[in-house]
């Protein structure tokens, strides 16, 4: 008897063993991660997607490449995280990258990668400039991007110059191939992610509102922003603001639009005018 229960004990490890090794592996890999897209920063681009709904989903693999696509574009890898969103920095400001993102499960597959094209241009910002009066402080009315520095009003370098009639804050380009608008409110300098079609000023000037967006196309080809955060009408010195800004660096830029051929030639605004 006792050795009829050894012989079913053996039969029955037996058929257990037989069924760990024929268990089916998991080879179905995540579907592709959705809605991948990137945020451009000074040195830094930052990366978001949608989450994947698959239930074995482990983490997310983060590639970039030189272009976008072909035998010459390898994607290599380049980070991996568990949530949805992933930040790139100490990166060369001016210089395209693109990026894609891949989903992979508790088994090791790996998804597609996502099949949106996405490319970043990192470009230089700063917080708080600061802008006097032209009438009152013309040395400290101008702001050159390229330069990052203060400029007069008047210099060649100057993209944009600050001006108060006494009633209204404006900001003034100084020549016909600088244009200018008004991208509206936003709660920060990034809402603003690319340049307009269309909309620019055709006075070469906007009234400046706390909390505005504003863009600006210089006259050699650079996408410029700037957020304006306060402002302050005088009396105990001449009229200024402060601004938030950011500078695309790469001229002809994918992200910019071609600039076509000016009828109004390349002349400064006269001063009359922005008065």
């Amino acid at each position: 008897m006792r050795g009829s229960w050894l012989l079913l004990i053996a039969a029955v490890a037996g058929l257990s063993g037989c069924d760990d090794e024929t268990a089916p592996r998991d080879l179905s890999p995540p579907a592709a991660p959705r809605g991948f897209y990137s945020v451009t920063g000074d040195q830094t681009v930052y990366l978001n997607w949608l989450g994947n709904t698959e239930s074995d989903v482990a983490g997310y693999r983060i590639y970039q490449a030189p272009c976008a696509s072909g035998s010459a574009c390898p994607y290599t890898r380049i980070g991996s995280t568990s949530g949805t969103t992933f930040t790139i920095s100490g990166l060369s400001n001016g210089v395209t990258a693109y990026y894609a993102v891949a989903a992979y499960d508790r088994a090791g597959n790996e998804s597609d990668l996502s099949y949106q094209t996405v490319f970043d241009t990192p470009r230089p910002e700063g917080l708080a400039a600061r802008l006097s009066d032209y009438l009152t402080s013309p040395a400290l009315a101008g702001w050159d991007f390229s330069s990052e520095v203060v400029r007069p009003w008047d210099d060649a370098e100057t993209d944009v110059f600050f001006g108060y009639n006494g009633s209204i804050f404006q900001m003034f380009v100084p020549d016909f191939q600088t244009d200018i608008q008004d991208a509206g409110y936003a709660s920060t300098l990034d809402a603003v992610d690319f340049a307009p079609n269309g909309g620019w000023s055709p006075t070469g000037s906007v009234e400046l509102i706390t909390g505005h967006c504003y863009v600006v196309w210089t006259r050699d080809n650079h996408f410029a922003k700037f957020r304006l955060t306060q402002f302050v009408p005088g009396g105990s010195g001449p009229p200024r603001v402060e601004f938030d800004w950011a500078y695309q660096v790469a001229a002809g830029n994918p992200e910019l639009r071609a600039r076509p051929a000016r009828e109004e030639g390349a002349g400064r605004r006269p001063i009359a005018w922005i008065r």
